[in-house]
C-alpha cells in the first residue's frame, strides 16, 4: 500500500507518498515528472511518523536550523537511477557537484564508462525531491541546467543552502546570476 500526503513548503505543496515505513516519492506541485511514480490509488493518510518526521525534517531545513534525523528513503528505479541517486545523498549541504563528476564517481565502482547525460536522466527522474538533493548538481562551467521543479525552485534551494550563485548561469540567457 501507498500512501500520501500534502505539506505547505516555501517553495509551494509538496506531495509525500510513503509505503509506511519509509519516503518514497516527495514532488514539488507542478514539478515536471511530478507524481509520476505514485501508485493512483494511494491512500491519504497524514498521520504516518515517517510523514511526520519528513515534515520535520523540512520544517528545520527551510527554517535554517539544525537537520533533525533524515526520514528513511526508499526511491525505487533502476538500478543505475538508484545509483545516481545514491550519489546524490552523498553532496554535502551548501555544495555543489556536476553530472559529469557523478559520472566519474559511479564509473570508479562499476568499472564501466558512464556519461554525463545518463547521469542527467537520472538526476532529472529523481523522485525524492529536496531530501534527496538533486538542486545540488550544476552542468560544466556552472549551467544551471534543467531542474525537475524548475530553475526558480533550484535557485532557491541553493541561495537557502548559502551556494555562491555569482559563477553560476542560466542555460537559456547564458547570463550570470
Amino acid at each position: 500500500m501507498t500512501y500520501k500526503t500534502h505539506l505547505k513548503s516555501p517553495l509551494g505543496t509538496l506531495t509525500l507518498a510513503s509505503d509506511g515505513e519509509s519516503i518514497t516519492g516527495l514532488w514539488i506541485d507542478g514539478q515536471k515528472y511530478g507524481l509520476a511514480t505514485l501508485e493512483k490509488n494511494a491512500q491519504e493518510q497524514s498521520d504516518l511518523p515517517v510523514f511526520a518526521q519528513a515534515a520535520d525534517w523540512l520544517s528545520a531545513y527551510f527554517a535554517h536550523r539544525p537537520l533533525p534525523a533524515m526520514p528513511p528513503l526508499a526511491p525505487h528505479g533502476s538500478p543505475f537511477r538508484e545509483l545516481v541517486w545514491q550519489e546524490l545523498r552523498e553532496i554535502p549541504f551548501g555544495h555543489l557537484t556536476t553530472y559529469g563528476n557523478i559520472g566519474k564517481r559511479i564509473a570508479q565502482k562499476t568499472g564501466r564508462p558512464v556519461s554525463a547525460q545518463a547521469v542527467g536522466g537520472g538526476v532529472g527522474h529523481n523522485p525524492i525531491s529536496v531530501l534527496i538533493p538533486c538542486h545540488r548538481v550544476v552542468g560544466a562551467g556552472g549551467n544551471l541546467t534543467g531542474y525537475a521543479g524548475g530553475l526558480d525552485k533550484k535557485i532557491a534551494l541553493l541561495t537557502l543552502e548559502g551556494v555562491d550563485l555569482t559563477t553560476l548561469y542560466r542555460p537559456v540567457r547564458g547570463t550570470a546570476l
